[in-house]
């Protein structure tokens, strides 16, 4: 039983750094169907951003917040200047993000090697408190969990309780419509994609404190992601939060049963919701 609890605790605490990387993806390619393949990148370029930050200034929430506002820029400068004209053309956005995220990941190499890099976490939390059931468990990734479950609830309510929320539902439904009415589309649409580009460069820093942050893992990430939004529904927060304790908890108990076979039983896991609700557990039917 206190495996269980152990590997179940480990499981939602993924799940947290998931949710997080996927909580951006959900924003830009759920909610506006624009599909960047770069998104793995600002995860990566995101916690090397927080390490560089936190090493200087010794400050792990000033490396967090550094680090999401940078990569957030960054992604709606790549918005403007290289996707806007193109953003009802799928092949062409994909094709332009993916020399995007190729580009990024060989600076990110030149720049800080191929060797393991952590971001650092302030020594008085580097400590243990005790879960009944389990023991000792690390106080950091009781705090990441709590961090992404903020995370998610003020998500949820600035998409479905806010105007500006509720604009940009209308803008992705009839983007000429709902210019008709006065709103800059254009405003609207780089704003939802520097929110979903600093939400992966926050992921990045908090990925990479648990984490090693290691050249290759904007790829993984990227993929993750992409099957935490397609299981949970595309552009639904819910959505992605099932979705990612799903796959966090799947893939740390495949670990310990079958260790071989971890990431064929997560994939596994997409295929099966696939085929029982093509949409995703909390999306639209189309």
């Amino acid at each position: 039983m206190e495996q269980f609890l152990l590997v179940t605790l480990n499981g939602l605490t993924l799940a947290a750094v998931y949710f997080l990387v996927a909580s951006g993806l959900t924003l830009i390619f759920g909610l506006m169907r624009v599909i960047t393949l770069a998104h793995g990148t600002s995860y990566l370029l995101g916690g090397y951003i927080g390490y560089v930050i936190v090493r200087e200034t010794g400050n792990w929430a000033l490396g967090a917040l550094g680090a999401a506002l940078a990569v957030g820029l960054l992604g709606l400068v790549i918005h403007q200047l290289l996707i806007r004209k193109f953003q009802d053309d799928d092949m062409r956005v994909a094709l332009i993000t993916l020399g995007v995220a190729l580009i990024g990941t060989d600076l990110m190499l030149a720049t800080f090697g191929g060797t393991a890099t952590q971001v650092a976490f302030p020594a008085a939390l580097q400590i243990g408190v005790n879960v009944p059931g389990v023991g000792q468990y690390p106080l950091i990734r009781l705090m990441i969990l709590g961090i992404s479950i903020v995370v998610g609830i003020l998500l949820s309510l600035f998409i479905n309780r806010t105007r500006f929320g509720s604009i940009v539902r209308a803008g992705v439904d009839d983007s000429q419509m709902t210019a008709a009415t006065g709103v800059n589309v254009r405003i609207v649409f780089g704003a939802i994609f520097f929110l979903g580009s600093a939400l992966a460069g926050f992921a990045g820093v908090v990925g990479g404190t648990l984490f090693p942050l290691l050249p290759g893992q904007d790829g993984t990430y990227l993929l993750f992601s992409l099957v935490v939004v397609i299981v949970g529904g595309m552009g639904s927060i819910p959505g992605a939060a099932i979705g990612a304790v799903l796959v966090g908890l799947v893939s740390q108990y495949t670990l310990v049963i079958a260790p071989t076979y971890a990431l064929v039983v997560t994939f596994a896991l997409m295929v099966v919701v696939l085929a029982i609700r093509p949409q995703g557990i909390m999306g639209r039917a189309v």
